[in-house]
Parts: C-alpha cells; sequence; structure tokens
C-alpha cells in the first residue's frame, strides 16, 4: 500500500534533539558524499580494513538517508555497500544492504526480486546466529545486533507479504519484529510497526482494529519522544475518524499532524501533501454535514410550519363547516424523498468482486487498475455507505440494491 510504505526497516542514523522531541534529521547527505567520493576502486584496494567498515557504513547511511528523498541513489549506495561487504563476509552489513535493495525492489512492485534480496538478507543473519566473525569482533555477533537484523528484516518482510495481500502471513512477521522491539525498548521501531500495521486495517476496511494500531503507534512515538512519529499516528488517527464521519475529530489530528510536516516540507513533502489532501477532505465532510444538518433544520423547521398551517386549516375549516354545514377537506400528505447512495460502472465493478472475496490485489489485477486505486475506491465506497468495515460496505451495499 502507499500508506505502508513507511517501512519497519527505516531506522534512521541519527538523532537532532528540538523541544524535547527527537527528529530524525542528523545527518548531511552532501557531506556524506563528498566524504565516499575519493573512494576510488584503486584506494578502496589498498584501504585498511577499518577503513572499509566505516566506508560500507557510509554507504549504508546515505542509502537510508536518501531512502524516501532518491529512490535511484539509495539503490546506488546499497549497492555500493553490498560490493564492499559480501566479498569480506561481514554479514551484519551485508544483511542490511540486501534488506536495502529489496527495499526499493518492493517499492517498484517487484515482488520476486524484493524476495530475493529479502532471502540473501535471512541467509546472512543464519551465519551472524551461528557465530561467524564479526569485522569489528572475531568472536562473533552479540545477540542485540542479530536481534536488531532481525527485526528490521522481519518488519520489511512484513510489508512485502502485505503488499502482495497476504495479511496473516505479514502480521506474523510483524508480531515477531514487535516482540523484538518490546524487549529491548525501541520505541522508535514500535511506533513505526503499529503505524504500518494502521495502514493495513484501514486499507482492509477495519478502522476499530486500524485506531487501536494508531493508539499504539502514538504511545511508543510520546514514549520516544520522537516529533515525525508523533505526526504520522496523529495523521493515522485523522484518516480513521474522517472514515468514520467524525470530522471534528480529524481535522484536529490532521491539522496537528500537517503542523509538523509543514515546518519540515523539504524533507516530509509527500505526507504533508497526503496530510493535506485528509485534511481538505475532512474539512469538506464537516462543511457538507453542516450543510446537510442546515438542511435537515430547515425541513423540520418547513414540516412544523406546514403542520401548524395545517392545523390552521384544519380548523377554519371546521369553524366554516360548523356554519356552513360544508364539510373541511384535508391536507394531502406529501411523500418524503429518497435516499440511496448511486454508485458508477467501476463502483459496481468493485463491489461485486468485494462480495466475491477478492482482497485489493486480486481487484487490482482483475480490473487491471492499480492497487491504489482500488485503495481510493475502496476508502470513498465505505463513505458513501457508511460502511466501518468491508462486510458493512457488502452487506449496505446489497441492501441499496448495487449489488
Amino acid at each position: 500500500m502507499k500508506h505502508a510504505v513507511f517501512a519497519i526497516s527505516l531506522v534512521f542514523v541519527s538523532i537532532l534533539w528540538a523541544r524535547g522531541y527527537n527528529d530524525h534529521r542528523g545527518h548531511n547527505l552532501d557531506s556524506l558524499e563528498r566524504v565516499v567520493a575519493p573512494w576510488t576502486p584503486d584506494a578502496v584496494d589498498k584501504a585498511s580494513e577499518e577503513e572499509l567498515v566505516a566506508l560500507n557504513r557510509a554507504y549504508r547511511e546515505l542509502s537510508q538517508g536518501y531512502n524516501t528523498l532518491n529512490g535511484e541513489k539509495s539503490m546506488f549506495y546499497a549497492r555500493k555497500a553490498l560490493a564492499l561487504s559480501e566479498p569480506r563476509g561481514w554479514n551484519e552489513a551485508s544483511a542490511d544492504a540486501c534488506r536495502y535493495i529489496g527495499q526499493h525492489f518492493w517499492a517498484r512492485e517487484q515482488y520476486d526480486s524484493a524476495l530475493v534480496y529479502y532471502g540473501k538478507a535471512l541467509e546472512n543473519l543464519e551465519r551472524m546466529a551461528e557465530g561467524a566473525p564479526s569485522p569489528t569482533n572475531p568472536e562473533g555477533y552479540s545477540q542485540k545486533e542479530i536481534d536488531d537484523t532481525r527485526s528490521a528484516l522481519y518488519g520489511a518482510i512484513g510489508n512485502l507479504y502485505n503488499m502482495m495481500g497476504d495479511i496473516p502471513r505479514a502480521m506474523e512477521y510483524y508480531t515477531q519484529a514487535g516482540e523484538i522491539f518490546e524487549r529491548y525498548g525501541w520505541n522508535e521501531s514500535n511506533s513505526i510497526l503499529y503505524y504500518n500495521i494502521g495502514e493495513t486495517w484501514v486499507d482492509e476496511g477495519d478502522l476499530k482494529e486500524a485506531e487501536k494500531a494508531y493508539i499504539k503507534s502514538m504511545d511508543y512515538a510520546q514514549a520516544a519522544q520522537d516529533s515525525l512519529l508523533v505526526a504520522n499516528a496523529q495523521k493515522g488517527l485523522g484518516r480513521v475518524y474522517m472514515e468514520r464521519g467524525n470530522n471534528r475529530k480529524a481535522i484536529s489530528y490532521l491539522r496537528a499532524a500537517n503542523e509538523y510536516y509543514a515546518a519540515h516540507e523539504k524533507e516530509e513533502l509527500t505526507w504533508r501533501k497526503e496530510t493535506f489532501e485528509y485534511l481538505s477532505e475532512a474539512l469538506q465532510n464537516q462543511q457538507k454535514k453542516r450543510m446537510r444538518l442546515l438542511g435537515t433544520l430547515c425541513g423540520a423547521l418547513t414540516a412544523l410550519a406546514a403542520v401548524g398551517l395545517g392545523l390552521w386549516w384544519s380548523r377554519r375549516s371546521r369553524r366554516k363547516a360548523s356554519d356552513s354545514t360544508v364539510p373541511a377537506a384535508s391536507a394531502p400528505d406529501v411523500p418524503g424523498p429518497a435516499n440511496t447512495p448511486g454508485t458508477s460502472k467501476r463502483e459496481k465493478e468493485i463491489l461485486d468482486l468485494l462480495a466475491k472475496g477478492y482482497t485489493t490485489p486480486q481487484i487490482a489485477e482483475a480490473l487491471s487498475l492499480s492497487p491504489e486505486t482500488v485503495k481510493w475506491y475502496r476508502k470513498k465506497l465505505l463513505v458513501k455507505f457508511d460502511a466501518a468495515n468491508t462486510a458493512e460496505l457488502v452487506l449496505a451495499a446489497r441492501k441499496a440494491g448495487e449489488i
């Protein structure tokens, strides 16, 4: 999912303290690029192992730093890191590099290629667990280093199965990653994990589970005092309440998230745009709701006025009848307006497939659409039929005669 792109494995490389909250913006990527630029193949051949370890770390930090800013650069530096670590048997570094490359294939929806590199990362992880020496410790990797690599990899693999539509398997990997995060008190990572889980349940139409996941994400983000992760959880909760029709609560959360993204517009342009779109929709929904309430109130007042007029006319007629013995005419009944949602041809196609139990990826394949387009239609249909999840949507559509 577009929203699952916030991968578990994005553990940032440094911390910047600002007004009580951490902000993952410590590295200057231009400076790092200047550091690695002089390392030609000849220079690498002549370098000491200590220098190569530092260079490999710089390549991986550059790959992380460019992950959401420039995918091509991120892939380039991940491959540079792997070219250094793999022939030297540096298992932790190789597992990281393979995971970064796998994430890029995952983001491009090249799932088979992503699985290949995740498999290579798992092989390096197993060698670490079996006691292979590390470049900085001949006695092998510590349990914490193994768990760190394992948790990040499990999160990435969970994201892959998530995008492939295998939600139960994705949750298995998420759960294993979360257990490791909890063990070491890695609140930032658990906040990212539960944000991903929340996004998954929103896309699956289960707003109750999504709300619980986003609240957990918020709790971990606040425990970590990380303002970026707080903003992400706020955005997620805003989406949930908007989908439920609680626009006032949605606007409160979305405005808080947008305030953070606006202060970091260069780094968070995509998320700010997404949040702004949600906020605009919530504001429009609130305006429409107010107009509907106003219309209902006007209708009620009109009805009361009609009833009052009818009573007055009835009494007047009875008085006339008593005077002239002419029976009074009764007031005509006024039929109420119909209220059916109405769906487009494309929405009917998606509703029919949902009723057959199709998942988002299966619908996308059947209708030759992207998964993101199908998810967009699903969200609109949930709002249109005032449904909290897919089951309620299908039931409401059937009652309305749309299926």
